[in-house]
């Protein structure tokens, strides 16, 4: 029995992480991605431009994590030398990717400069997986988790849960074990690109009873078996304060097209803070994301409010059952 106790990971000022799209085309088509070209672009960056864009928000004075993004990432052709140049910069690098690792990136870059490969899972075997992200994509996506982990890479593994695979997330734990993953991300579906233009088991959010009923209990058996997981805490307790990441920390969400955002679920509008011109990061006009970051409701999150309405629950006296955290503040167990 796991006697280790969750932890939220607060918000520290100085934080940095940049979250950078290097292009929107994937080979898959996952009903939750949240990718929305209509708002995000369909175009790829040049290496010239992904260089002057790492170089735009690195910051040796601090901490900066890069998160490379698609589309599928590894579709890039340059996104060896992306790691490269991000690690030379400074940065600490993550490159989340579907499990298809194209171009040959096991062996076109080093575990030395990239400091974890994570990999999309929705399912412990291929019946619950493939039925979310495609056929074949399970035997894929673990074959290569397997190669990478030989070839000395650290490995995470992001688990998306919906209504359609909550029930199998306690089966992840032998899954990951055999794999020999460390780290383990369960994430909250998305109601942004994909997911919130249909309404189907694989985008639809759980509900509040059966993700606290479920997450925390399954990440810590999955957390006695030796592997760090981190969730969303989605839910705060009574005791506890809302928190804006955009107040304290610094987050950018950057996409082919220049536009950055502070704020994942704006994704879907054009109020970012940032757009990247000529070579600059220039600040927007007055709407924008950060203009509601520091207003105070009882629903806490002020942008889940007026963009997720439907995911907040009320007594009949109005008010609410309870109040939603930052989208990006997590917890954490394990070692």
């Amino acid at each position: 029995m796991n006697t280790e106790i969750s932890k939220t990971i607060h918000f520290q000022p100085g934080e940095r992480n940049v979250f950078l799209h290097l292009l929107t085309a994937c080979n898959l088509s996952c009903r939750h991605c949240y990718i929305n070209k209509e708002q995000h672009g369909s175009m790829q960056l040049t290496r010239d431009q992904i260089e002057s864009w790492l170089r735009l928000f690195a910051d040796e004075t601090k901490k900066t994590n890069v998160i490379l993004l698609g589309g599928e990432p590894t579709m890039h052709p340059d996104l060896p030398e992306a790691i490269s140049i991000a690690k030379k910069l400074g940065y600490q690098v993550t490159v989340d990717s579907n499990g298809f690792l194209f171009h040959d990136l096991l062996h076109r870059t080093t575990p030395d400069k990239l400091d974890f490969l994570s990999f999309s899972l929705d399912g412990p075997d291929p019946e619950i997986n493939d039925a979310i992200r495609g056929e074949g994509v399970y035997e894929v996506c673990t074959t290569n988790i397997r190669r990478a982990i030989e070839a000395g890479f650290h490995v995470s593994v992001i688990y998306t849960v919906s209504r359609k695979n909550i029930s199998h997330l306690h089966r992840m734990g032998a899954l990951l074990e055999s794999l020999g993953v460390k780290k383990f991300f369960i994430q909250v579906l998305g109601l942004r690109g994909k997911s919130a233009e249909s309404n189907s088991e694989e985008t639809s959010q759980v509900s509040r009873e059966e993700w606290l009923a479920t997450v925390p209990g399954v990440a810590a058996d999955i957390a006695a078996r030796g592997i760090h997981v981190t969730w969303p805490k989605v839910f705060l307790n009574e005791d506890e304060t809302f928190q804006c990441a955009g107040n304290v920390a610094e987050n950018y969400f950057v996409f082919p097209n220049g536009r950055v955002y502070q704020c994942p679920l704006c994704e879907d509008y054009p109020i970012h803070s940032f757009e990247i011109k000529n070579g600059q990061l220039q600040k927007m006009g007055e709407l924008r994301e950060d203009a509601f970051f520091k207003l105070n409701i009882a629903e806490g999150c002020v942008m889940n409010k007026l963009l997720q309405p439907d995911t907040i629950e009320y007594t009949d006296e109005g008010t609410p059952l309870c109040r939603i955290s930052c989208c990006l503040l997590k917890q954490e167990i394990g070692g």
